[in-house]
Formats: structure tokens, sequence, C-alpha cells
């Protein structure tokens, strides 16, 4: 008996909408990952880009437990001297809430040109709305 294996043309993608309000950042950058890297299919192969379109909405409203909103940083150096940054999980869900999950759900692919092609998949907005009616994304649910 043969595997099968999907070839990059043969591939249907779908879209999916996930809503992060109240939702632990870790459930959803997972959920996320998955759904980018294709696992969700029976179809998945893992040298082909066979994943899915994801939307998060209601970036800002994601939660962080215990004093992670405290304790957790984020670095950044702009590979100056003295050039390290370092903002808190609070700061950054203030202010950049479209980075802290795209930051989160990346670091969960393949970091090769293959997870970089699977990252342009993902779409994370702030608010409720997102430009994407057109392509009737179905709704997901965090268990």
């Amino acid at each position: 008996m043969k595997s099968y294996m999907q070839k990059k043309e043969e591939v249907v993608r779908s879209w999916y909408v996930i809503d992060a309000k109240g939702e632990s950042l870790g459930r959803v950058a997972t959920k996320a990952a998955h759904i980018l890297r294709g696992k969700h299919k029976v179809t998945y192969t893992p040298h082909v880009d066979c994943g899915d379109y994801v939307i998060i909405i209601n970036a800002k409203k994601v939660n962080l437990t215990g004093n992670k909103l405290d304790d957790k940083m984020y670095y950044n150096h702009s590979m100056y001297p003295g050039g390290l940054r370092e903002r808190t999980a609070r700061v950054m869900r203030e202010n950049y809430p479209v980075e802290m999950l795209e930051r989160a759900i990346k670091g969960m692919l393949p970091h090769n040109r293959l997870g970089r092609a699977m990252g342009k998949k993902l779409f994370v907005y702030e608010g409720e709305t997102h430009p994407h009616q057109a392509q009737k994304p179905v709704q997901i649910e965090i268990k």
C-alpha cells in the first residue's frame, strides 16, 4: 500500500475565523498553527503547504493566565550597541496585539521557506471586523 502524497496543485483551501475574545493566547495560537499547517486535513503532507487561511479577530481581548502580563517579556534588537528593546506582555497586548499573536503563531510554524509561506495565510485584526467576508469564512470554536 502506498502513502498518499498531496501535490501543491491539488490543494483546496478554506477560510476560517477564530474569535480570540477571552481565549488563552496559547490555545488560539496552537489552533491557528494547526490549521495553517494543514494538520486538520486527512490529506496532510509535511513537505507541501496544504493549510488553510486563518482570520483572527479580537486580538486585543486575548487572555494570558497567571502573572504572564507582567513577567513575560518580548525582546527586539536593532543590531546596534545598546539596541535591545524589552516590552512586557501587558504593553504588547495594549499597543501591539496583532504582533503579539503573530509572534506566537509563527513561532509554532516551521522556520524555513515553507513556514514563511504558511505565515502569509494568517490575518490578525484587533477588533471585531475583518475585510474577508467575501471568502465566506467558517467560525471555529476553541475547546
